[in-house]
């Protein structure tokens, strides 16, 4: 088992931290406390290939690996957690139209998706159904060519400022299988947004309420068959917890570096802190923790390129670990700060705050155990998964 990166995977890396240091890394405090949506770096990543990482070939994407395009998130989150984590989430929604959609609808879009110049916003949430996506009950009706979409959707990322929405519908029955996947455009007739959300992190991407009220789509904007949505829905959560997963590592690797810096410079009682055993302790701690993350996330990614039957649960795994790890690393690092962590003149303050939602989103951690257990329970489980 080699756990060295190739040629090629150098080489990724080192192309995303430039892009990293040299324009995330400048701007991201100014984003957050502004709340500023930074659509044109956002472009500049698409000159880099970033927002088309893994969208297929065919499509105009790099077809990337989901381990290849997690090192790259890696880099890009140690500049910015909330525009790192929106590219990731854009990802997701072009992957999905370029692989699933007819090739009009991929011809209509996807160039200028991949390019960066227009974004996507992917909708699965509702007020009433957050883990349990089977259970969304905003609803598209055929009429004629068109389905007419009635209901809304929550906390959904760059909604207001994205030019297209990957939107999970019932088109038939209650439970998974009556649940669709149609392409919207975000002008659409009948597409409306609610106010801002004003949140305790990710402030450099708006989250909005979607709301659609008759909204006619042609039936060519489905993405796959009637009633493979939720299948889809679940093939993009699995990548999506490796980004998310991936986001927290690099913010607390970044975390950890910039703290590890000060304690080497602070002194107190005459001594640097970093001499004090329990401040060795406590980084010596942050830093096994965090290659363990790094570790468990690169499986999984693998387990998915794969094919592996198990993915799923390897995918869950790594999203519960990473996402708690890199919190605590970063709640650890602005704890070692003392009063300076708290202050926005250090970073500490913002990747914990940008951290703590990676535990809530793409299925909540408690869900990533309910999945994990389910796995754990079929006969013959820690055989496969070990």
């Amino acid at each position: 088992m080699d756990f060295n990166l190739s040629d090629d995977q150098r080489l990724y890396v080192e192309s995303a931290r430039a892009f990293s240091e040299g324009v995330l890394a400048p701007g991201a405090a100014h984003w957050d406390e502004h709340s500023i949506f930074p659509v044109d770096v956002l472009r500049q990543a698409g000159e880099l290939g970033f927002m088309g990482m893994y969208t297929p070939e065919a499509a105009g994407g790099l077809a990337m690996s989901r381990l290849d395009a997690s090192l790259i998130v890696e880099e890009l989150s140690k500049g910015c957690t909330t525009t790192a984590a929106f590219l990731t989430i854009h990802n997701m929604a072009t992957n999905m139209i370029g692989k699933y959609c007819q090739a009009s609808v991929i011809d209509t879009w996807c160039p200028a998706l991949v390019a960066g110049e227009k974004l996507a916003s992917y909708c699965l949430t509702e007020p009433g159904a957050g883990s349990d996506a089977g259970s969304l009950r905003t609803s598209a009706v055929i009429d004629g060519d068109d389905y007419v979409v009635n209901g809304a959707k929550v906390f959904i990322s760059g909604a207001g400022e994205t030019d297209v929405l990957v939107v999970m519908l019932r088109t038939g029955d209650m439970g998974a299988k009556g649940v669709s996947a149609l392409l919207i455009p975000a002008d659409a007739a009948g597409v409306s947004y609610g106010k801002k959300e004003s949140k305790m992190g990710w402030n450099a991407q708006p989250t909005r309420m979607v709301n659609f009220e008759d909204v006619r789509v042609p039936v060519a904007n489905r993405l796959g068959a009637e009633g493979q949505g939720f299948a889809i829905a679940m093939e993009g959560l699995d990548g999506g917890r490796i980004n998310i997963a991936t986001c927290s590592v690099g913010t607390a690797q970044r975390a950890l570096e910039d703290v590890t810096a000060y304690v080497l410079d602070r002194k107190q009682f005459n001594t640097a802190i970093a001499d004090f055993q329990n401040t060795q302790f406590k980084l010596a701690d942050m830093l096994t923790e965090l290659v363990a993350a790094r570790q468990m996330i690169r499986l999984a990614a693998s387990k998915l390129d794969e094919g592996d039957p198990q993915a799923t649960t390897y995918c869950a795994m790594a999203k519960r670990f990473a996402t708690d790890v890199g919190f605590k690393v970063c709640n650890d690092a602005l704890q070692l700060y003392g009063g300076y962590g708290y202050i926005k003149e250090y970073p500490a303050e913002r990747y914990v705050r940008d951290t703590r939602v990676h535990q809530i989103l793409e299925g909540t951690n408690e869900i990533m155990r309910v999945i994990i257990a389910r796995r754990l329970f079929m006969e013959g489980a820690l055989e496969v998964i070990k």
